[in-house]
């Protein structure tokens, strides 16, 4: 009985490169009929990996464009499949025609968000950890998000979770033996230590995984900096100056300010979010209450409260003082500075740049200085539950080795599902549909 064929994978196209007007755009094609799309509106194959200059035509063998055409056959493509490139110039008609003219072709459609890098997945090109890496990398927007995606992209959770994976099954063969040799007195204590002793090791290393991961996940979503204080502090016009534009409202009317308002800051490479929150005071007005007891809340999960007070005001004691900066506001006025302060005016400047070196040291202080490995929930997830696994197997003390060597099997299964190896078409789906449409 022959095995059933698979189906064979439509072609698909798509923009590759950011919409709009630019010198030159690319648009990327994969799949089984991707020489026939480049021979047909190219007229012949480019050879492999070469860049060659080339005429695209319509239908009627009239000129598109001309542009750079690469092509890469499979395997050893992105996708795994037969992959072209094709540069044109990076107009909207230039581009409309062209796609018009691809998608029309037999078995070739337009590809949906992230289908390139899934098919790279299911290819066994990236595992899964890497495909989240490049989905980090494309909307990286500081040096810190784009330092710790390319080392994501680059395998090292991969690599990391293959060294684990030896070792715990280098642990279970020991307790196979151990079970074999059941009978053996002499035999079987020794390896049940022996697989006892790796899984340790193993659990060293998962501990200091987890222990990057809460600056892995800041760098990821940005650390959160609060601006808090009572009213007519200064937080709206410091957070606008700081921002370098008008976000939030500034009047002289107390309680202006009722929401949070966020503004994301590039900080020297850093990823910070900056919020503006009510100003703290008690209050009968219900809507300006809910806004004083959100401020509160975000002051609680802040990696960074800034107390603000006018210079020119008394001092209030922050409920967060551990994890505050205080800043002393309105320092154009004039005013007694109290210890520890950093005065700033948002009118003029002064303190500015003092401010935000203070905020990024702070942000700084006892945080690794390489990318961390563990980035996303779902990693503390899959990590924690193959150290708990673990942590059980060692404190085991009845000497069953088939009960220590199903400790050890959940153990593997968690970091399966870490790289994405089983189990996770509800993550890649989520995951996918994050991605934009030519990647």
């Amino acid at each position: 009985m022959t095995e059933a064929m698979s189906p064979v994978q439509p072609t698909i196209v798509a923009l590759s490169s950011a919409p709009g007007r630019a010198g030159v755009a690319v648009v990327r094609i994969s799949g089984p009929q991707v020489r026939f799309a480049v021979e047909t509106i190219c007229g012949t194959l480019s050879p492999a990996r070469y860049a060659t200059l080339r005429l695209f035509r319509d239908a009627s063998g009239e000129p598109i464009d001309r542009g750079l055409v690469l092509f890469f056959p499979g395997p050893a493509s992105f996708t795994g499949e037969d992959v072209a490139e094709l540069h044109p110039h990076g107009s909207q008609a230039v581009l409309s025609a062209l796609l018009l003219r691809l998608t029309a072709l037999p078995g070739i459609r337009l590809a949906e968000p992230g289908e390139f890098t899934r098919r790279a997945f299911e290819a066994g090109k990236l595992d899964l950890a890497e495909v989240e890496g490049l989905a980090d990398l494309i909307d990286s927007e500081t040096e810190w998000q784009r330092r710790q995606a390319l080392a994501q992209m680059s395998g090292e959770l991969g690599r990391l979770v293959d060294e684990w994976r030896s070792r715990l099954i280098e642990a279970a063969s020991l307790l196979a033996a151990d079970l074999d040799f059941s009978d053996e007195g002499d035999v079987a204590g020794p390896l049940i230590a022996q697989a006892v002793a790796l899984l340790r090791e193993v659990t060293v290393s998962l501990r200091g995984a987890l222990t990057g991961f809460e600056t892995g996940e800041r760098v990821r979503e940005g650390f959160v900096v609060v601006l808090a204080g009572p009213p007519n502090a200064g937080k709206s016009s410091l957070l606008n100056a700081l921002a370098r534009r008008d976000v939030a409202i500034v009047s002289p009317i107390a309680g202006t300010t009722r929401d949070a308002l966020e503004v994301r800051l590039d900080l020297g490479g850093m990823p910070v979010i900056l919020i503006d929150t009510a100003g703290l005071r008690d209050s009968d007005d219900a809507i300006e209450a809910e806004g004083i007891r959100r401020a509160r809340a975000l002051m609680e999960r802040a990696d960074l409260v800034l107390s603000l007070r006018a210079i020119d005001s008394a001092p209030e004691r922050s409920a967060v003082e551990e994890r505050a900066l205080t800043v002393a506001t309105k320092a154009d006025l004039g005013g007694a500075m109290l210890a520890g302060e950093l005065p700033v005016s948002a009118l003029t400047g002064e303190g500015l740049p003092a401010l935000l070196d203070s905020i990024r040291a702070r942000l700084e202080s006892g945080r690794p200085t390489e990318p961390a490995i563990l980035t996303r929930q779902r990693h503390r997830v899959a990590v924690s539950s193959a150290l708990e696994a673990l942590q059980r197997a060692i404190e085991a003390d009845h000497g069953h080795s088939e009960l220590i060597a199903e400790e050890v099997r959940v153990a593997l299964l968690a970091l399966e599902r870490l790289v994405g190896r089983i189990g996770v078409e509800d993550v890649l789906d989520q995951l996918f549909s994050g991605f934009c449409i030519g990647k």
